[in-house]
């Protein structure tokens, strides 16, 4: 397997560290060759917003963190490129929350199921995972992605779906299931459909939730209701494309040309 030979002093470092896992996730069997297109499709956002968790995505990670915590049965949907990317963080998120972990994959192979398994079980062995041998299927959607747990994702009342496809977001909506979702994209059907959309990397969302999670889980219920109660998904998406629109108008009127930080 290729190492990774970028010195910490290069400017594009991080970046090139998280494509390098998911190569590696790829030689691995982790990651289907359509997850390399959806990174390189995220991080395009991801230069738009600064690279840098903005106030609408830490808004919304309050609200998810509320609405996860008041659950009684919430799950975090694991996929390939959740498995590459924040491995560790996925399992500190769950336990922070007490909530299951579910693989689900839209590449569906059993391969690819034991390959994301393994990679899990390296940060806890003991990690109950769902998803292996999935006995229900999300009504109205043929995918793979339809195949869930019947003690998971199928039981849940609050999923979160990260880099996830638009069709599965919307198929929980109609289940009646209140789907929170991580993705860079503002406009994409996913962020659309949800009830709780983080525009963030995932890179960076995951780590800040489990803060949030330590530091909000001994708030009062009523508290944690009304954080979701006043959370507005469509404000907060408006507000992002504004903060897109308002940092490219100052980099146009400023000028992009050298400049050491964009």
């Amino acid at each position: 397997m290729a190492k990774f030979f970028v010195p910490k002093s290069h400017p594009r470092y991080w970046s090139l560290y998280y494509r390098h896992k998911l190569e590696e996730a790829l030689e691995k069997g982790i990651l289907a060759t359509a997850g390399l297109i959806a990174h390189g499709r995220g991080e395009a956002f991801d230069y738009l917003i600064g690279e840098t968790t903005i106030e609408p995505a830490e808004k919304a990670m309050k609200a998810a963190i509320a609405k996860l915590l008041l659950a009684e049965h919430p799950v975090l949907s694991v996929n390939g490129n959740v498995a590459a990317l924040v491995p560790k963080e996925t399992i500190e998120l769950a336990k922070a929350l007490n909530a299951k972990l579910e693989i689900n994959l839209f590449y569906r192979t059993e391969e690819r199921v034991r390959a994301i398994a393994e990679e899990l079980k390296k940060y806890d062995p003991e990690i109950e995972l769902l998803g292996i041998n999935p006995t229900k299927r999300i009504p109205n959607l043929e995918s793979e992605r339809g195949k869930v747990d019947e003690n998971g994702i199928w039981k849940a009342d609050v999923v979160v779906v990260p880099l996830e496809d638009g069709d599965r977001t919307e198929a929980l909506v109609k289940m009646g299931k209140f789907v929170i979702t991580v993705d860079l994209n503002p406009l994409s059907r996913s962020a659309r459909m949800a009830d709780i959309t983080i525009v963030d990397n995932i890179v960076r969302a995951y780590p800040r939730m489990i803060e949030l999670a330590k530091e909000m889980r001994e708030l009062p219920r009523k508290e944690l209701e009304k954080i979701v109660a006043e959370y507005d998904n469509g404000k907060i998406l408006s507000d992002v494309l504004i903060h897109m629109k308002s940092r490219l108008e100052k980099l146009a009127e400023e000028g992009v040309w050298r400049r050491e930080n964009l």
